[in-house]
């Protein structure tokens, strides 16, 4: 098994293994050693792994950090381990005193399901406030199970990790940075880009009205990213003659479960965009979709006693079914799917109904 697919494998064992973890030494055992033996080090070796480590501070003696990958003999990466639900913001700082007194060049603070590694980008022997890689183990991306790859034992090189460390850390800070404003739009980026298309004056009433254009805007690029690969992927030529149906109304079938359910690209997408919608409400990886012969559901928690919407994508005219608190239906045409983004305030409410 190549490092990619036992870290996958590791990353599914994550959450069935939580609710069984009481205290920081079970998270320790549960979760981090077998990620520390992951990336090739024998924690049972005390010349690889060294638990507990010394890293006296002053006239502080006797302060430890959890564990040391150790390397010809001098330790290379400290880690410092909390509890899996605790957050990992208030304890950079206990890491950040044991840094500087020692040989590491690397820090990873964790709970064994956020991972967060730091370096000395800022200034030498001093970690940064900030770390240069993170992800979340249960929700690990392919370019990040590259990255954590140059931490394994076989390929660990401080000079390949440092010189790359700068570029990923601002990397993921711009992600970030977008992430916020695609979610919730600052003034500062909503006046960037109203001041290119508004011609007048930019007052505050207008900055307003652009904050919510904003925000829809990001949303309707994003999903057209999103379907332009759907519509690459989905290419009739493409799919092996078996699975292709005849196209529909609404758009070329997908492969199916059912000789008579037809999960269509547009249905697909309406879920995509369905999700950014409620993303202030709820989190996203509750939203589902079950698709139907005569419709295709959008539910809470895969709870067919908990639906959102439907979707009526299969006939001439596009529409949206969203549920009341009566569980009654009121159905909506809409001429495209940014057609979605004007019942945003429905959609709210159907959530909040369960929710309440």
């Amino acid at each position: 098994m190549d490092f990619k697919d036992s870290i996958l494998q590791f990353a599914a064992r994550v959450d069935k293994l939580c609710p069984q973890i009481q205290t920081e030494e079970a998270t320790k055992n549960a979760l981090i050693m077998p990620f520390i033996q992951l990336l090739g080090y024998d924690v049972f070796n005390p010349f690889e792994v060294s638990p507990e480590f010394v890293a006296d501070i002053g006239i502080k003696k006797g302060e430890k950090v959890d564990y040391a990958i150790i390397s010809e003999g001098k330790p290379i990466l400290l880690i410092e381990c909390k509890h899996y639900t605790q957050d990992l913001n208030p304890h950079n700082s206990q890491l950040f005193r044991y840094f500087h007194t020692t040989d590491a060049k690397f820090s990873l603070l964790t709970n064994g399901v956020d991972y967060r590694f730091y370096t000395d980008l800022v200034t030498p022997n001093k970690m940064d406030d900030k770390p240069f890689f993170e992800f979340k183990i249960t929700d690990i991306k392919e370019n990040e199970i590259g990255e954590l790859k140059k931490f394994h034992k076989s390929y660990f090189n401080v000079d390949n990790i440092t010189n790359t460390a700068s570029e990923l850390k601002f990397l993921n800070q711009i992600k970030h940075l977008l992430h916020q404003d695609f979610s919730e739009p600052t003034d500062d980026f909503v006046r960037y880009f109203a001041k290119k298309v508004y011609p007048s004056a930019m007052t505050q009433k207008v900055l307003e009205q652009f904050k919510s254009i904003t925000k829809t805007a990001c949303a309707v690029y994003v999903s057209d990213i999103i379907n332009e690969k759907l519509k690459t992927v989905l290419q009739v030529d493409a799919l092996p003659e078996a699975m292709l149906e005849k196209p529909t109304q609404a758009g070329v079938a997908l492969p199916e479960t059912d000789d008579k359910i037809v999960t269509t690209p547009e249905e697909i997408m309406g879920h995509m965009m369905v999700k950014s919608i409620l993303a202030e409400v709820i989190d996203t990886k509750r939203i589902v979709m079950r698709d139907a012969q005569s419709y295709c559901a959008i539910l809470l928690d895969d709870n067919n006693r908990k639906p959102i919407c439907r979707f009526y994508f299969n006939t001439k005219k596009l529409s949206v079914g969203i549920a009341g608190a009566d569980k009654n239906f009121t159905r909506h045409d809409i001429t495209d799917l940014e057609g979605l983004f004007a019942l945003k305030e429905q959609l709210h409410l159907a959530v909040k109904n369960y929710l309440e």
